[in-house]
């Protein structure tokens, strides 16, 4: 088998055996620590530009299927496992992880520490790296000082957003779903309970939004900073008080920035199927599922009109808020799982009672 690098900015180097395609592929190595799933996790678009290692040590083993995919086209740069199975057994696959992701064009390695690369990330943050073919040409010299040099991605959104609306109908409440990375779980969700949903790109003008007469609007997860999502802080500030709302991870935080709070960058993130998630509100801790880099500054809050309503119980950050005088809420974390636990899977309830509740408002009103 043909023998693969991974080599890190710092200039560490992994050998391990190729899988997936053949192509070299630079891109941020993050870590993530759910036991299945992998299917989701390589399809997840809040993934973009980065090289993925599962801290799990045998994936593959039952294959890849139609039916587990959270988008059509997978955004990682690169797959980084322990030990890769070859021969899945399951009876719903349809093909190997190595053959899926040959197909894509991905590279992948195995067969190297994962535990010592997981802990180089913790250490050090999320690094920048590059999965090449291994030979004697290779430069590692070189390719560290063009890691070191190389800008980090500021365009995830506008990578994986789609380019223009389209519906997925129904018969009850009308969802804008304004799409900054969607992970199709969010849109089986809204479908189950029967909504009438527009899925738009991330940069649709709050006035375009308003004309639909939506019920209530939805505002997905994605990748990267938010920050550099200045086109979908700007239209969540214009929508804020005119209808119901309900965001995810990174629509969590953009909402979070419109409303006048801060974010900051996490040293090596939230990612994975198994992290406690305290409600305030309640004292319910859920184990939920999260994919993110970043977070909102909790002392930033003070000086909005957000409450805190959930905590991550592994480092205290902030997993929700709401807004104290409009029908609004806002979670970090993936409640339609894909793949996790299904423990939050009601806060999409509570998003149709909130809607019916401000529906039945305007009646009287009217």
């Amino acid at each position: 088998m043909m023998k693969r690098l991974l080599i890190l900015e710092d200039g560490t180097v992994f050998t391990g055996e190729a899988f997936g395609s053949n192509n070299a592929s630079q891109g941020e190595v993050v870590f993530t620590t759910g036991m299945t799933g992998y299917q989701e996790t390589i399809s997840d678009p809040s993934f973009y530009g980065q090289i993925i290692t599962l801290t799990y040590p045998l994936i593959g083993n039952y294959g890849i299927n139609r039916d587990d995919f959270e988008s059509i086209t997978p955004a990682i740069r690169g797959f980084v496992v322990r030990e890769l199975e070859e021969n899945p057994s399951n009876f719903r696959k349809d093909s190997s992880l190595g053959d899926y992701l040959a197909s894509k064009n991905i590279p992948g390695i195995q067969g190297i520490d994962t535990r010592k690369l997981t802990r180089i990330i913790r250490a050090k943050g999320a690094v920048r790296a590059l999965l090449t073919e291994a030979g004697a040409d290779v430069n590692v010299d070189e390719i560290v000082a063009q890691l070191q040099a190389t800008p980090l991605i500021t365009h995830h959104v506008k990578e994986v957003s789609p380019k223009a609306a389209y519906p997925s109908p129904g018969r009850g409440k009308r969802v804008v779903l304004i799409d900054f990375g969607m992970k199709h779980g969010i849109l089986r969700e809204l479908n189950k309970r029967d909504c009438d949903v527009l899925v738009v790109p991330y940069n649709t003008p709050a006035s375009e939004i308003l004309a639909w007469h939506p019920d209530g609007i939805m505002l997905s997860n994605g990748p990267g900073n938010p920050e550099d999502v200045t086109e979908g802080i700007e239209t969540v500030r214009e929508l804020i008080g005119k209808v119901p709302m309900f965001g995810i991870c990174l629509g969590h935080q953009i909402f979070a920035l419109a409303s006048g709070a801060k974010s900051f960058k996490l040293p090596f993130g939230h990612r994975g199927g198994n992290h406690p998630v305290k409600d305030l509100r309640t004292g319910r801790t859920d184990l939920t599922s999260q994919n993110h880099g970043y977070a909102i500054d909790i002392e930033s809050l003070k000086d909005t009109d957000l409450e805190l309503t959930h905590v991550a119980l592994n480092d205290g950050t902030c997993e929700g808020v709401r807004h104290t005088k409009y029908p609004i809420f806002t979670v970090q974390y993936h409640p339609e799982a894909s793949p996790g636990p299904e423990d939050s899977n009601h806060l999409f309830d509570e998003f149709i009672d909130m809607m019916e509740k401000e529906a039945a408002k305007e009646k009287q009103h009217a």
